[in-house]
């Protein structure tokens, strides 16, 4: 775990300076523009290219080093903060600057999280995905908690500028991180010999892949509909809080700071713990229990306390879903595959976010809120005894409604076999051979050697034991079997001709 969490040292460090300048630059477009729309915009300007360039990234990062895709990705954000830099020290920062910075920005990190995620599977023991995935939950939830607090104590004293500073000091200090580690590449599989081929092809094959295994594509659709049922409440969320206390600023505020600090524990209890030895409890009796307590809860509390709690269970139980659902998807998909096949796995989950937005306003405003403030109204007859009758009360109701379907939604799983098993109906990618291409044997021979070399001057460790072993294994297959005579009598394992 070494390595890894030299390199998440480096991340969270970046992602606390990204989120600084996020909340920095708000501030900003606000001050200039006094128009929340110009806001969305520039959310939208960065959503949007990720989500249009993401099959194209993933099909890339599989084709090339994730470790310099991971480094294009900070250099590339790092470039774009240098020129936000200038044009605000220069007077000449306008908003369109933001979107063009913005698209620029969302498409490299199209390159980011997929490379990332993939990096995980050939740093470490798949026993140790849980922690690692929970480590990576607690780094997004904890500069998401920091940033806004130290941007706002700090914006007063060193300005925008001073901000975009730090910007920039961190995403070097990831990159040094990156520099630091040795991020092994994956080993080619049958599977992923098969899915070479055209850039489109490749950037198509994650759906495909996805599609055809029962198992991958349960747990998808798990999240997809989970993701559905729980957006469309979480989307008026701060609507309902402002709604059932006279839009009590401090009671939001509560609230959102009891799901960061939720997040943040729950992030802890899963590094520290790795998650349930079956994965797919993690995610569906997860899925049941936070869609019960998180929104259900939620949508019946009519007092700031029960938000609190709710809000807290609610996140404290999204590492351990979202750790033990990654864990899966990382020791089931061969790593030389992920990379296109988790770029699929974000563009649908990214997709139904939107959508939820979409129906959440409409579904409250024109349905829900005036039926529930209607004493009269067959709605406010029927559930207001148990949801209450008032302002706020109909968005309490779609979050009750959400939260039942999606705890349903996880229950269900237990349901399909090809979902409950999931854990053990498909193996695992280290159970399959390396393939090795005839045209690449040389060149593989020359990497495995390298990486070994560079683990034996590792001090002992686990880790160290298993990449050793695992190098091993590959150099005895390339050497026999399916890799034929290399060069003469060539042995790989010792060095020497025979």
């Amino acid at each position: 775990m070494f390595g890894f969490t030299i390199v998440w040292i480096g991340q969270i460090i970046s992602l606390l300076g990204t989120s600084m300048t996020g909340f920095a630059m708000t501030i900003w477009a606000y001050q200039k523009t006094n128009s929340a729309t110009a806001l969305a915009m520039v959310g939208f300007f960065f959503v949007a290219p990720m989500l249009i360039a993401s099959p194209f990234a993933g099909a890339l990062v599989d084709r090339s080093n994730r470790k310099m895709m991971m480094m294009v990705s900070d250099v590339a954000s790092g470039i774009a903060t240098i020129i936000i830099l200038i044009l605000y020290t220069t007077g000449r920062l306008e908003i369109w600057h933001l979107f063009i910075t913005s698209a620029f920005q969302g498409v490299f990190q199209s390159f980011q999280w997929p490379a990332y995620s993939a990096a995980i599977s050939t740093m470490i023991p798949k026993k140790q995905y849980g922690r690692a995935n929970g480590m990576l939950s607690l780094a997004d939830t904890a500069s998401n908690i920091f940033a806004p607090i130290l941007a706002g104590a700090l914006i007063g004293i060193i300005g925008v500028s001073g901000i975009l500073l730090i910007d920039i000091v961190t995403f070097s200090l990831a990159i040094s991180a990156l520099l630091l580690v040795h991020i092994p590449q994956p080993k080619i599989t049958a599977e992923g010999l098969k899915a070479r081929g055209s850039i489109l092809k490749e950037a198509a094959f994650g759906f495909v892949y996805i599609w055809n295994r029962p198992s991958l594509l349960a747990l998808q659709i798990v999240f997809l509909m989970g993701n559905f049922f729980v957006g469309i409440p979480g989307a008026v969320e701060a609507a309902m809080i402002l709604a059932n206390t006279g839009s009590n600023e401090k009671a939001l505020a509560a609230v959102n700071s009891a799901g960061a600090i939720g997040g943040v524990i729950g992030g802890l209890v899963m590094s520290a713990w790795g998650g349930p030895k079956r994965r797919v409890h993690g995610v569906l009796l997860g899925w049941f229990v936070a869609s019960l307590l998180g929104s259900v809860l939620m949508g019946f509390s009519r007092t700031i306390p029960f938000w609190v709690i709710s809000a807290f269970l609610g996140m404290f139980f999204a590492p351990i879903i979202n750790g033990s659902n990654q864990a899966i998807w990382q020791a089931k998909v061969p790593p030389d595959l992920q990379g296109k096949v988790f770029s699929i796995r974000r563009l649908i989950a990214w997709f139904v976010s939107p959508l939820a937005m979409l129906i959440a306003g409409p579904l409250s405003d024109k349905v829900l809120e005036p039926a529930m403030r209607d004493p009269q109204s067959t709605l406010a007859t029927s559930v207001g005894w148990a949801v209450g009758i008032g302002p706020g009360r109909g968005m309490a109701l779609l979050f009750i409604i959400g939260g039942i379907i999606a705890a349903l939604v996880g229950l269900s799983g237990y349901v399909f076999r090809n979902l409950r098993d999931v854990d053990t109906l498909m193996p695992d990618h280290d159970t399959l051979p390396e393939v090795i291409p005839p045209d690449t044997r040389l060149p593989r021979l020359q990497q495995l050697l390298e990486e070994r070399n560079q683990w034996v001057l590792q001090p002992a460790s686990p880790e160290r034991e298993l990449a050793l072993k695992a190098i091993t294994s590959s150099l005895r297959q390339l050497g026999q079997g399916q890799a034929g005579q290399l060069v003469g009598n060539y042995d790989p394992l010792s060095g020497e001709d025979a």
